[in-house]
């Protein structure tokens, strides 16, 4: 079978439909479990495209939970939303095909309304900020940097408002995070991001990766009051992954993301319009460095994992 695109779940009938977002959907298998779908949308300047990635929503699904028991392992007191790859049973026999892997059956937990973004190089938004004032949200940053290199310090913490669907994001000083959510969640939102990438930057650089900056989000156990890392972890879609061997400072390295989409809509004039239709060409080649992430992260085989699927 060759591969499929899919990018509008119709679950309805078998799940209650919570929202949809610009890439997941979300169901309700029960009062206390949800049901990610990843979908094969893909969005640039906040616009999503007219057409999808083929198995975007599996590989961001699959790189989500890859990092979800490297993370567990390397942190042991770090407790995650995810529960199983597993279809739920609701789920009709003959939508099964095109909804394994991408899929996360989830506990529902209260989401804190920021983003706890991680920056370890200066680049993108962060590096145009400190090019007018020296900071980076707010932040004072050492004179003399060059594009993409390192924070000298180690990396930095600069979160951001989460916006609902069809705002924008805030970046917001970290002091700003304490009056949204609270001093004690925020402190610990914060240590717990900064840990996390710098676990995740230690194990991606071994396998050829820099995480040059990412996004997390968490949300409250009530029942425990333990702060527990949700949604999608460390993929390309809420990442910036660049190749060791093409990393030169002074430069911005290519990514292992949706750059190719980014410069074809900017160098079509297209930036930002509403229902664009990608070219052929954008698509492979979009498609081809999503899957060199997963195999580099994963260490498997695209084809091996997705079988007849990957073709």
């Amino acid at each position: 079978m060759a591969s499929t695109v899919l990018t509008q779940t119709d679950l309805e009938k078998s799940l209650p439909l919570v929202a949809r977002g610009k890439v997941r959907d979300l169901y309700e298998i029960n009062d206390a479990t949800l049901l990610f779908v990843a979908t094969d949308r893909i969005s640039a300047f906040d616009v999503v495209m007219a057409r999808g990635i083929p198995n975007k929503g599996a590989l961001l699904s699959l790189i989500s939970v890859h990092w979800f028991e490297v993370l567990s392992a390397a942190i042991p007191s770090l407790r995650t939303h995810f529960i199983t790859l597993d279809l739920p049973g609701q789920i009709p026999v003959e939508l099964r095909p095109q909804y394994q892997d991408r899929c996360m059956q989830v506990r529902k937990l209260e989401v804190f309304k920021i983003e706890a973004i991680v920056r370890g190089y200066i680049t993108g938004s962060a590096w145009s900020s400190y090019q007018k004032d020296g900071t980076v949200c707010g932040i004072q940053i050492q004179p003399g940097l060059k594009e993409s290199e390192a924070f000298p310090e180690g990396p930095i913490y600069t979160p951001s408002t989460k916006a609902d669907l069809g705002d924008h994001d805030e970046n917001i000083h970290p002091e700003k995070a304490k009056e949204i959510v609270g001093a004690r969640y925020a402190n610990r939102i914060e240590e717990l991001a900064l840990s996390l990438y710098k676990h995740a930057a230690a194990y991606a650089y071994e396998r050829g990766i820099i995480i040059a900056d990412t996004k997390f989000e968490f949300g409250l156990d009530k029942e425990t009051d333990e702060v527990i890392l949700i949604d999608e972890v460390l993929t390309p879609d809420s990442s910036r992954f660049w190749p060791v061997d093409r990393y030169k400072i002074g430069e911005s390295p290519p990514s292992f993301d949706k750059q190719p989409l980014r410069n074809w809509l900017t160098s079509q004039g297209l930036k930002g319009r509403e229902g664009v239709t990608m070219s052929d060409e954008v698509i492979a080649k979009t498609e081809e460095l999503y899957r060199e992430a997963f195999e580099r992260l994963t260490g498997r085989r695209w084809t091996e994992t997705f079988g007849d699927r990957a073709i």
